[in-house]
């Protein structure tokens, strides 16, 4: 088992894949494991924990230097990844449903959608992964205070809560914008 870990940045520097190594025990090479922002792969390296493999076009600037930004970095040594969670936030909620409002399936931008609860909050719904999905306003006035049946709504996905395997779906469709990417991702 090798005990390198990678990380890549999207064409913008928002995202990038935090960590590559082994997928599962016995398998080769690396794989991605998670995505974080420019910024912590930037931190990284600097500190000497990592190590560029690709790097960007872009640059980030200080006061006295102008340092590359990282498209694909490795760590230098292994260090456990735990379970991964994230945060409960529309964005990630965004993310998850990849900007597609969950009734009408349409693909809008992040500022043409809102969270709706698909069991009502004044019916005991809660604020969980299993029950918030993005919507487009239309859809979202639509429903109203009803739980989809009762609207006439359906549900493009069953929510789910954001795991490795969303966020590794989510790498691959960035993969397909960044050629840089594309050796380190399994399709």
């Amino acid at each position: 088992m090798g005990a390198n870990r990678h990380m890549s940045v999207d064409s913008r520097g928002r995202y990038t894949p935090e960590a590559m190594g082994e997928a599962m025990p016995g398998s080769e090479g690396p794989a991605p494991i998670n995505v974080t922002a420019v910024r912590r792969a930037m931190v990284l390296m600097l500190k000497g924990v990592a190590q560029a493999e690709e790097m960007h076009n872009t640059e980030v600037h200080s006061a006295a230097h102008a340092h590359k930004v990282p498209s694909v970095i490795r760590l230098l040594a292994y260090r456990h990844i735990p379970q991964q969670s994230r945060a409960l936030s529309r964005k990630n909620i965004l993310l998850r449903d990849r900007n597609t409002c969950q009734f009408c399936v349409r693909v809008l931008p992040s500022s043409e959608l809102t969270l709706d609860h698909v069991v009502p909050r004044s019916r005991g719904g809660r604020s969980t992964w299993e029950n918030l999905v993005a919507c487009c306003y239309r859809c979202n006035n639509n429903k109203g205070d009803r739980t989809p049946e009762e609207a006439g709504l359906k549900l493009a996905r069953k929510p789910r809560p954001f795991t490795l395997h969303t966020s590794r779906q989510l790498m691959r469709l960035i993969g397909h914008r960044d050629e840089r990417w594309r050796k380190y991702l399994f399709y």
